[in-house]
């Protein structure tokens, strides 16, 4: 293996050779099977998920036409799976032969663009050669250089033989070797993923199938399988059961037993070889004692290893007799040890039947906040890289680290003309963000384990900076008083994430030219810990000189330069920041294009760097009393301005995009709505200008006041306004306008609430899926507004006639466009901030702005809270668990802290019932995060060996019903009382007083009521645990999971009782570890996401088979640059799987799905909302293949994750337990399923309201339960019911109510029939002649139909000519908008949207 060198950037694994190989079996991509995580939960992948699952891709046609073109001179082809290995493979693959020594020549599959380094990495993974590490391979006798391309080396093709020839070893191949065959034999152990590290971690659907899935399910099939199913789920996973056990979480896996080979491998102590033994060829010696405890001494050598005759005192380092000398360890060893030999073999053979997707590593670590009591066992490797190499240095580039900076701004400066460039430089952002929030991660870990040297160790601790591998740490302190103005420690402490908003923003923006800092934010051990990449040269300065743009003492000295702004000048549009002149402290005008603190250094390097970005955004004036400004009503009705910890509270940048979005569809319908007038009185046109001149004022003060009272409608109702002044003149008119802006009430949601991250950038210049043109069509009302407004603006904006220009320039004042002849609206970032003074010239400008910042706050409040609320109602917002709720908020723009006046929207709502769920996930959310807030600082008085007592206690005055839980302080005789005086210096954990045990029950729930209502000014009337599990129906279990999860604590995976008042719940064994909790930026692969976007556009016309392919290409791509694993991956292949299965392809869906279920657990969590619901849909496609077992095993098990994570009473859990009842009914388990089903339509008439159609459908399944039991009266009762509603919502002639009557009829004449024989049994006694009943069990047929129909799966069957005539009709619908856009403006037109960027 060839050492990473300098001239390599990145897009070469930095990860060592041998995790490669671990990888390297998933090769998808092995070059850099990268790592994701979940913490940015809030953020991350889950946004462009959901924006996948809701699949607003109907905006994807230009983009997709644009990317085939680039698409098709490079084809990525699917990928081949074989019993060994996985690799990509492209189109043009081919078949080469390797011969490895002892072994049989085998063939491999290989592309042209793989690098030589990938057949090693699959050969260290297969279980015929995985033991071997130093090796080369050769063709006709030449070796093959590690780092070349196979199309690049000649002679090589088709049936070519590549021989494995062994190397020499060195010192550091030697060690490779070592950790190689370390890793081989822990390959099956889960502690690593228990413990957090190398981005392994867990996996449990393996257990749940037993295998059943591979070869398409036929593996295990005897018959039918109707004979041996249990069904009989635990006791806890029945409807109605209140406990909540914690162990089943994580099944005990019977692989996990682990088959000893070895009990000791470490390095000897004899270590490091003397000279003399050195020049004999002696790289290390090793020490190893064997199951049958043979202890034995090995030298490695650059021949290989072999037996010394050295013992643990003496030294003797002569070669015994026999020596075994052998080129791989695995090979002496099987050589001195039988059992070795025996269960190294069959590790190997249960290693490779793992799915690949169990062991890849992740892109970014995952941590499970559970877990059982682990062995710890002697490990060579884990000891030696906690001591040596691990602290400063990555072990593969010898002797230096890395330069993150370097690496990190070189890939962003690779080109990006064509798709095959652009994959390689986003596999390269990626993968290098990956390793360096992983190297960012271990560093702030150390620095407050107090393992970094501080650069300024005379300070005191909370001012200490550190750097540790080319990384700046900082506390999240507010050191020097920096923050005083802006709300001290409060503000430091939310800056970080501020600014990581930033770095977010611009690095998807992408401008070539301007640079970001690596910044990654750790919150660990109550303390927040920001590290970043160094600017080169920075240290060396003082920063007041190296400053050249900006501000670094919050605006009273600004300065300027033409480069910076001609920079950020190409992300104004994009980010919607508004180029303005502000006061330096000679009162002079400097020119800026962000916000002052925003500071520009040109580095050593010459590049354009901007950091600290934390007022990217407008400030939130919700959260900013300012003296003499007042709220529009509709904030203050709500109590806002409220006081907040600090004055950095922003506007989300999904909130700022919404809000654009329907200031444009105001502004459009003003513009239609005058120029209608005009042509409907040309006579009084004069009056009618000067009248809509009048109605700007009105319009922009009650812009939102009539919004209030359509509560959810997103209708604009500056319109109305503006309808109501223009009436007098003209009636027909208003009823017109008032008609459009109906049709948009019910038609806008879509367009405004869609997830807005459909975007990507090519070429800093941005492109949006969302084109305002497009968003137009989706709304009838506007069409022809629409052709009226764009007849107003040419392209370059000049107006075809006075009178027009008027109407625009009218339209773009009401709405408050910063420019006079089009749409566009920025905000300027230093509006309200306390020390920046504005030039007299720019008055009318500021007030304009502030107006938009009042009106961008009330449109949050009126607007955005409203309609996420209805997304609620009408269940296409589904939250289950805090982390899905914050996205749901999030996507709309609405910051958490607003989460108790949406708690409080919710109180107020008349269909508050069935929001119930909503609002008890929403309080738990508020009560963790309170807590949160409170542990933080707690943790921060603890000194590290009191840690564990700490945090139990911690957890049992919040979550124990123990009323006087008392702290176990640690024993005395570890307690120095002489050295603790003197230390002024400690490192930051190193607080050493035991304030924390004073804590109890009472005082931290008083605590957390006070917190909530300071920060979320929400109030909690309850003095205990116990009282708010009463009130809010919430679940100890459940609380337990979100603080865990908040604040990166593990636990002993147990039973607790927490309601035990004898007893506290936790003691000090119980709490096993504390993680770090990590945010960072998720670059984004944007080619997969328009393929991936264009597919779902197809799929939603109906074109399956396009669709599919278009979907499987992004696949290839999302590989291509993020590797096998990511959760983006997993949104693909679950619409993949799902695309199979309604094309009648079981076996393919079943495999799609599976992967997704492993990837969606490995990267998101095995409790992870969407996890649970990977295992719903993998349940429904084993059930169509046949697999009865699996599929009820599989919904047990999705049942048992959804009552630990929200509990019984939750919408979705009626479809969950809608599947059980059906497959129970299928498998002629009747009692248990109608307790399943009964609970099903129990849950559906409570959140769906009793007239809902899903409520009959539950009536309907029940009664077909009813009926094969012969209950014949239930059946009927259950059945009327459900055609009454279907009657009254569908009418008589409907199909489904005339199904229904049938059904009625037959279960009548069953039941008429079942009593005539009754009657004869008691007439005639035993004699009698009995009737045949038809007591049928349901065909698996009519289960899979009713399957089908409750998982919203519908096959419409078409004849050949109704497809036709289908598909004629979509593509006369495409040319007609297609010509409806070719007349439209293309390029730079000012009307356009096309400023949307994509936020992860």
């Amino acid at each position: 293996m060839v050492s990473k060198t300098d001239d390599i950037p990145a897009s070469v694994p930095n990860c060592n050779p041998v995790d490669l190989a671990e990888a390297g079996d998933g090769a998808q991509d092995s070059k850099d099977t990268s790592k994701t995580s979940l913490k940015d939960s809030c953020g991350c992948g889950h946004s462009a998920d959901t924006a996948m699952v809701n699949g607003d891709g109907a905006h994807g046609h230009t983009e997709e036409a644009e990317s085939k073109q680039d698409g098709n001179g490079e084809a990525d082809g699917g990928e081949e799976s074989n019993e060994q290995e996985v690799i990509v493979i492209q189109d043009t693959g081919f078949t080469v032969k390797i011969q490895a020594p002892g072994t049989e020549p085998f063939d491999l599959q290989v592309s042209p663009q793989e690098m030589v380094q990938e057949i090693h990495q699959v050969l260290m993974d297969r279980e015929d050669t995985c033991h071997r590490t130093c090796f080369s391979l050769q063709l006709d006798g030449n070796v093959l250089d590690n780092f070349a391309e196979l199309k690049s080396i000649e002679g090589l093709q088709e049936g070519s033989l590549l021989k494995v020839v062994e190397e020499p070893y060195t010192v550091r191949e030697a060690r490779i070797h070592v950790r190689h065959i370390r890793d081989l034999l822990k390959s099956l152990d889960p502690s690593d993923a228990y413990n957090g590290v190398d981005c392994n971690s867990l996996s449990f659907l393996s257990i749940f199938t037993d295998g059943d899935l591979g070869d398409s399910g036929k593996r295990k099939k005897k018959g039918s399988e109707l004979e041996q199913i249990d069904c009989t789920p635990p006791e806890h996973i029945l409807p109605g059961s209140k406990e909540r056990p914690l162990v089943p979480l994580q099944p005990q896996n019977k692989d996990w037993k682990p088959m000893q080979c070895l009990k000791v491998l470490t390095m000897s102590g004899w270590n490091p070889p003397p000279g003399n033994r050195k020049m004999h060829g002696d790289l290390m010696y090793l020490y190893i004692v064997t199951v049958e405890e043979r202890h034995v001494s090995v030298t490695a050598s650059t021949r290989g290893f072999y037996l010394n005759q050295s013992t643990t005192y003496t030294f003797n380092p002569k070669p015994a007799n026999p020596s075994f000398l052998s080129h791989s360890l695995v090979e002496l060893l099987s050589q001195i040890s039988p059992a070795f030999k025996k269960n190294f073999t069959a590790l190997q053979k249960k290693r490779v039947q793992r799915h690949p997707f169990e062991r890849i590593a992740t892109p970014f670590q995952v941590y499970s906040w559970t877990a059982p009591q682990v062995d710890h066992a002697m490990d060579c490797v884990r000891a030696e890289d906690a001591y040596t190499s691990r602290l400063g240095y990555e072990e593969h580039i010898p002797g230096q680290t890395r330069d993150w900076n370097e690496e990190l701004q070189t890939t962003r400066e690779l080109p990006r003309k064509n798709l095959p460039e652009r994959l390689l430089r986003e596999r390269a952002i990626f993968k290098v963000h990956s390793d360096f929030a992983a190297a960012a991660t271990r560093g702030a870990m150390a620095v407050i384990d107090g393992n970094v040297m501080a650069i300024n160790p005379g300070e005191e601790t909370r001012m200490q900076m550190f750097i540790w591998n080319n990384i700046f740490f900082s506390l999240g302190f507010d050191v020097r008083d920096h923050y005083r103005e802006l709300g001290g420690d409060a503000a430091a402490h939310a800056a970080p994430t501020n600014d990581l908003n930033g770095v977010r923003a611009y690095g998807a923006v992408d401008v070539e030219g301007l640079y970001t800092l690596g910044t990654v934010v750790v919150d660990y051990r109550g303390y927040r810990v920001t590290a970043q990449s160094i600017i080169p040269g920075i240290l060396e300065r003082e920063q007041e000189q190296s400053v050249i743009y900006g501000s670094i003492d919050f605006g009273k000295t600004v300065v300027s330069h033409s480069k910076y702004l001609e920079l950020l000048e190409k992300t104004s549009r994009p980010l919607k920041v508004q180029r303005h002149n502000v006061l330096n402290e000679k009162n002079e005008t400097v020119e800026l294009c962000s916000s002052v603190e925003c500071k520009g250094i040109i580095g050593n390097d010459g590049r354009h760097y901007i950091l600290d970005l934390l007022r990217t955004f407008p400030p939130d004036l919700n959260f900013l009393p300012v003296d003499g400004e007042e709220l529009p009503p509709e904030s203050q009705r709500q109590g806002f301005p409220r006081q907040h910890r600090h004055r950095l509270a922003c506007l989300r940048q999904e909130l700022i995009e919404a809000f654009v979005e329907h200031r444009y569809l105001l502004f459009m319908k003003m513009a239609a709505l005058q120029l209608m007038q005009q042509k409907a009185n040309k006579d009084t046109k004069t009056d009618a200008l000067a009248i809509t001149e009048t109605s700007e004022t009105p319009s922009e003060s009650n812009a939102d006041t009539t919004q209030t009272q359509t509560t959810a409608s997103e209708s604009s109702s500056a319109t109305e306004v503006s309808t109501d002044n223009t009436s007098q003149t003209d009636n027909s008119t208003s009823a017109a306008s008032q008609a459009e802006t109906d049709g948009e009430e019910s038609s806008s949601k879509p367009t405004t609430n869609g997830p807005l991250d459909l975007t990507t950038t090519q070429n800093g210049e941005c492109k949006s899926p969302l084109e305002g043109k497009e968003l137009e069509e989706s709304i009838p009302g506007l069409a022809q507004a629409k052709e009226l407004a764009e007849t107003l603006v040419a392209e370059d904006g000049s107006c075809i006639d006075p009178k027009s220009r008027e109407v625009v320039l009218n339209a773009c004042k009401a709405v408050g466009s910063i420019s006079n002849t089009s749409f566009d609206i920025r905000f300027n970032p230093d509006i309200f901030s306390p020390g920046v003074r504005f030039p007299d010239d720019s008055t009318d400008d500021v007030q304009k702005q502030k107006q938009l910042l009042k009106d961008a706050a009330a449109f949050l409040v009126s607007c955005q809270i409203p309609s996420l609320v209805k997304d609620c109602l009408d269940h296409s917002a589904l939250p289950m668990d805090g982390a899905t709720l914050t996205e749901a908020l999030h996507q709309r723009g609405i910051n958490v802290r607003y989460l108790g006046s949406v708690l409080e929207f919710v109180d107020k709502t008349p269909a508050k019932a069935q929001l119930e769920h909503f609002y008890r996930i929403g309080i738990s959310e508020l009560i963790t995060r309170c807590a949160k807030h409170i542990f933080k600082t707690y943790l921060q008085g603890v000194e590290l060996s009191a840690l564990s007592a700490a945090v139990s206690h911690f957890l049992n005055c919040f979550l124990s019903s123990f009323p006087d839980a008392v702290a176990h302080l640690p024993p005395d005789e570890l307690v120095s009382r002489r050295k603790s005086r003197k230390r002024r210096n400690r490192v930051p954990g190193g607080g050493d007083n035991t304030a924390w045990a004073s804590l109890t029950p009472n005082e931290l729930w008083k605590n957390i009521a006070s917190e909530a209502q300071s920060y979320y000014h929400f109030t909690i009337q309850c003095e205990s645990v116990d009282q708010v599990v009463e009130k809010y129906g919430l679940q100890k279990t459940t609380l337990l999971r979100e603080i865990s999860i908040k604040t990166g604590i593990q636990i002993l995976i147990k039973e607790y009782n927490f309601d035990s008042r004898h007893k506290p719940a936790f003691t000090e064994e119980d709490i096993l570890n504390i993680f770090p909790v990590v945010k960072h930026v998720n670059p984004k692969a944007s080619d997969a996401f328009h393929f991936f976007q264009s597919g779902q556009a197809k799929v939603q016309q109906g074109f399956l088979k396009e669709g599919c392919e278009l979907i499987n290409e992004a696949l290839n791509l999302f590989n291509n640059v993020y590797g096998a694993m990511h959760v983006e991956i997993c949104a693909c292949l679950r619409l993949l799987a799902r695309l199979n299965y309604i094309m009648g392809d079981h076996p393919e869906a079943l495999s799609n799905q599976q992967k997704a279920v492993l990837m969606s657990e490995r990267v998101l969590g095995i409790e992870h909302p969407n996890t649970i619901q990977e295992y719903m849909h993998l349940a429904l496609y084993c059930f169509a293949n046949g697999q009865l077992s699996t599929a009820l095993k599989l919904l047990y098990r999705a049942r048992y994750l959804m009552l630990l994570v929200s509990g019984e009473d939750h919408p979705e859990m009626a479809l969950l337990d809608s599947n059980i009842g059906l497959v129970l009914h299928g498998v002629m388990e009747y009692d248990l399923s109608l307790r399943f089903l009964e609970n099903a339509l129990t849950i559906n008439t409570k959140y769906h309201g009793p007239r809902s159609l899903k409520v009959a459908l539950s009536h309907h399944l029940v009664a077909r339960v009813y009926e094969s039991k012969a209950e014949f009266r239930s059946a009927l009762q259950h059945e009327k019911e459900g055609y009454t509603i279907y009657k009254n919502q569908m009418g008589e002639a409907h199909e489904k109510t005339k199904e229904s009557s049938e059904y009625l009829k037959y279960l009548t004449q069953q039941a008429v029939a079942l009593q005539r024989t009754m009657n004869e049994i008691y007439k005639n006694g035993s004699n009698a002649s009995i009737m045949p009943l038809k007591f049928t069990a349901p065909s698996m047929a009519s289960v899979l139909e009713q399957l089908n129909i409750i998982n919203g799966i519908i096959f419409i069957p078409l004849s050949q000519k109704d497809l036709e005539n289908l598909k004629a009709e979509v593509q006369r619908r495409q040319q007609l908008q297609e010509l409806g856009k070719s007349e439209e403006p293309t390029e730079d037109s000012p009307l356009e949207l096309e400023d949307k960027i994509p936020i992860d």
